[in-house]
Parts: C-alpha cells; structure tokens; sequence
C-alpha cells in the first residue's frame, strides 16, 4: 500500500469511527418505532407466592406483588457489574442484572423523546433538556428505570445484549427481594408510574424478555470495520521502512 492511500484510509477510518461512536446510541425516529410501545404497560395482581432463589452463591427471597409487562423504547442503560458499580458489590446484589431506562405510550407518539438528553447511574436515570417547549411536551410517567432481575441464564443474557436504541419487551413480576448474606439486604418496588423521586423505579423479576426491533446496528458494524481499517493502516505505517532526506 502506497504511504498516500495509507494516510487516507487512516484519517477516513478515524473520522468515520468518530461518527459511528457518536451515532451509535442515537435514538431511532418515530416511524420506525413498532406500534407495541406506544402503549403503557400492563400490570395486574397476582397470587404468585414469595420464593427463594440462589445467584453467584447468594440465596435470596423474592416477594412478587403484581404481574407486569413492558414494550418500550430503551433511551439509558447501566449494567450492574460495571466496573464503576460499587454499589451493588457492597450489596452482593447478584441478583439484579440490568437497568434499562425506557419510554413508552405518550412520550412515543410524538418525535419530541429524540430532542431529550437521558443517563444513568447506579440507581437512577435522568431525563433532561435546554428547551422548554420539548420539556412541556414530554410525560415523565411515560418513562421508567426498570431494575431487572432475573436468575434465568438465557434472560439474562437477553437483558444483557440489550442496547440504547433497542426497542424491548420484557414481563414478569414487580417484586421486593432480599438476603440475609451477612448482613440483611432489602430493595422495594414502585407500582405506579406517577411517583418520581427515590424508590420511582421499578424493581422487575423478569421471567422473558427479547429485543422487538435492534436499533442502531448498522453504526456499531460500522464502528467495528472502521476500526479493523484503522488498525490496518496503523500496522502498514509503522511496519513501512523509514526515509531520509539527503
């Protein structure tokens, strides 16, 4: 390969990673949204008793209190064994999985979810924007941090490849859970989608859970070869022999 056409795949493969990096949790546009989301979850009593349950050498007791199911859009995501996650080690809290931050029903019906800025963090997902007019329009019911749980390999890791963008469902039950692994461990629920606040997220054991349409594929495929090309063109430049002037 010519010094030239290297330069080139070089400086084109890093703008194009550039672009795919910041792109590739970009939220997709209302219509490509499946109609399943634009409706707000279902949640019924149940008479399904408390049970036990052991993840990673820790038994825990989970107490079902309604029978819940969610089509949403995910716009924020934390995973709860990330690096960064004190927290939940502390807790040895094995159990929870995943957050998924989504939105559903009137924040889907509109484009305005894609003018607002959402993140989380070890327990919480925030929502916000510089414009007044987006924020009026948008439903703070009609979005939900979902702590999942689950102690089903297979769900688990269809929480896990789970990705901004990606439009979801999921069910099972919203829950409390506890252990008592040295010292007593107890998470609670909301069951309304009205409160705000500390305790407004929903603590979810989940029983299924699949992706309904993935988001954003085509730039993580597109980050990934750009960064083959980059790799490519940074082992030509250092393997090309060294010239100098006369």
């Amino acid at each position: 390969m010519s010094p030239a056409l290297n330069r080139i795949l070089l400086v084109g493969s890093t703008v194009v990673m550039i672009v795919a990096w910041w792109q590739r949790d970009s939220l997709p546009p209302q219509d490509r949204l499946d109609p399943a989301i634009f409706s707000d979850p279902q949640q019924e009593p149940t008479a399904k008793a408390a049970f036990k349950t052991t993840v990673g050498g820790i038994e825990y007791t989970v107490r079902p209190l309604y029978a819940y199911e969610l089509n949403g859009l995910v716009v924020s995501k934390h995973d709860a064994d990330t690096w960064w996650d004190y927290i939940h080690k502390s807790w040895q809290d094995k159990l929870n999985v995943t957050d998924l931050c989504v939105i559903f029903g009137a924040n889907t019906r509109t484009g305005n979810y894609r003018d607002i800025d959402y993140s989380s963090t070890q327990f919480e997902c925030y929502a916000q924007t510089s414009s007044t007019e987006v924020w009026r329009a948008f439903d703070m019911a009609a979005l939900s941090n979902n702590h999942l749980l689950t102690d089903d390999p297979a769900v688990a890791r269809a929480l896990k490849a789970v990705r901004v963008g990606d439009q979801v469902h999921f069910r099972g039950y919203l829950a409390e859970y506890s252990h008592d692994q040295g010292f007593h461990f107890f998470r609670g629920t909301s069951t309304t989608r009205t409160d705000q606040g500390a305790h407004a997220c929903e603590t979810v054991y989940a029983t299924d859970a699949e992706i309904l349409r993935a988001g954003n594929g085509g730039w993580r495929v597109t980050f990934w070869t750009a960064a083959v090309a980059f790799l490519v063109a940074i082992i030509v430049w250092v393997r090309a022999p060294f010239r100098t002037a006369n």
